[in-house]
């Protein structure tokens, strides 16, 4: 069935990209590849790789050419005019970058050089990736993740289409690793026309669980929808994460309202643009409705509370393709009984139970668990098990 008879085309209007080659050519490249000049992919490159091939990163066909490199930076938009929020570039050092001429076949292999996919090599190109850091980021600092991920990158790109012949390697949570055309089904077998996506990359607490419940209001499904792939050192474990979103589904929602997937991009802590290219990714997974919330895939104090919600008014509607639901901070108010937000309670902050994460985790590493109406007594459980763990 083709994406078109889904409730949401793929991003930019056309159908997913497919960039795995059938299997009965696999074998045949496989053995071209071995006699290619080879470029080595690490952790962040394997990730992408993964989302190109899966049509996650739809309508690209693989790494940016320069032209849509530097509307993306500039503009958040492709050369062709496509919103597309963060640049997805291949990076090489200059002796690579000088041994390879637009035209070649390369081979693109893991660290330990295993041959994965073939890059039709269309350009070389040059940029400046303090100047990409800042347009992207708002900042070159080094106290930046993602900042510091992206100045740390040669500065040296290889464009152009790649073809898959090998599976990405490493790849974890596999009965949860559906790939856009896979959730698509799920939607469709389970009836869904209103799919609501839910991005995280730390545990569900009461808060998450009431916006997500909320959205469930007026939409037939939701995927939740966790980032596995690289996070901060300090980021709460992947395994820990999954552990705590199996429970939670399993005990707390409707089993023909929800399910879990993987996504397994990694996480570049880019918060307003960040969210940007959360929605669209999203929306190539068929979702129809994605969760905007506090400090979206913000870090530190580099973005203000709701920057990454303002930032969807620079779009026309129809251009992301995909309707983004707004939140406020949410809580549990003593005297409301109830989960609330400052839209809908009246009370003071006395009444209601806000706890910062550093304060959470203080409570969890001391086997506390916070109180239930935070977190599920379930999932506080199998946080302090973990930590007691990891220490």
């Amino acid at each position: 069935m083709s994406v078109r008879d889904d409730a949401i085309t793929a991003h930019g209007g056309g159908e997913l990209s497919d960039l795995k080659a059938p299997q009965s050519e696999r074998a045949a490249l496989k053995a071209h590849a071995a006699s290619l000049p080879s470029v080595a992919l690490g952790a962040r490159d394997l990730s992408d790789l993964e989302m190109l091939a899966s049509g996650a990163f739809s309508p690209l066909t693989g790494f940016m050419g320069e032209a849509d490199y530097t509307r993306s930076r500039d503009e958040m938009r492709l050369a062709n005019g496509v919103p597309w929020s963060i640049p997805i570039t291949l990076a090489v050092n200059e002796p690579a970058a000088q041994s390879l001429k637009p035209g070649i076949d390369v081979a693109l292999r893991t660290e330990a050089g295993q041959p994965l996919a073939i890059l039709k090599l269309a350009e070389i190109y040059k940029v400046d990736r303090a100047r990409e850091a800042e347009a992207v980021f708002g900042t070159a600092e080094d106290k930046h993740p993602g900042a510091k991920n992206v100045t740390s990158m040669p500065p040296y790109c290889l464009a152009g289409r790649v073809i898959l012949f090998e599976e990405v390697p490493g790849r974890s949570f596999l009965e949860y690793r559906l790939e856009p055309r896979q959730t698509r089904a799920a939607f469709r077998e389970r009836g869904w026309k209103k799919i609501v996506a839910f991005q995280t990359r730390n545990p569900t607490h009461r808060a998450h669980e009431h916006i997500q419940k909320s959205a469930l209001e007026i939409c037939d499904g939701l995927l939740l929808h966790p980032l596995v792939g690289e996070t901060k050192s300090d980021d709460v474990p992947a395994a820990v994460r999954m552990e705590t979103y199996k429970v939670l589904l399993e005990l707390y929602y409707p089993k023909n309202r929800a399910m879990l997937s993987v996504m397994p991009a990694h996480m570049r802590y880019g918060g307003p643009r960040e969210a940007i290219l959360h929605a669209l990714v999203r929306r190539n997974y068929g979702c129809t409705h994605f969760i905007v919330g506090r400090d979206h895939a913000g870090v530190g104090n580099y973005y203000g509370t709701y920057d990454a919600q303002k930032i969807f008014d620079r779009f026309q509607p129809g251009e992301m393709g995909i309707t983004p639901l707004t939140f406020e901070n949410s809580f549990y108010c003593r005297k409301c009984n109830s989960m609330a937000s400052f839209k809908t309670c009246p009370h003071s902050d006395d009444d209601r139970l806000i706890l910062s994460g550093t304060k959470v985790r203080e409570m969890l590493r001391a086997g506390q668990a916070p109180p239930p109406e935070f977190t599920r007594p379930e999932l506080a459980a199998i946080l302090i098990r973990a930590m007691r763990e990891q220490n």
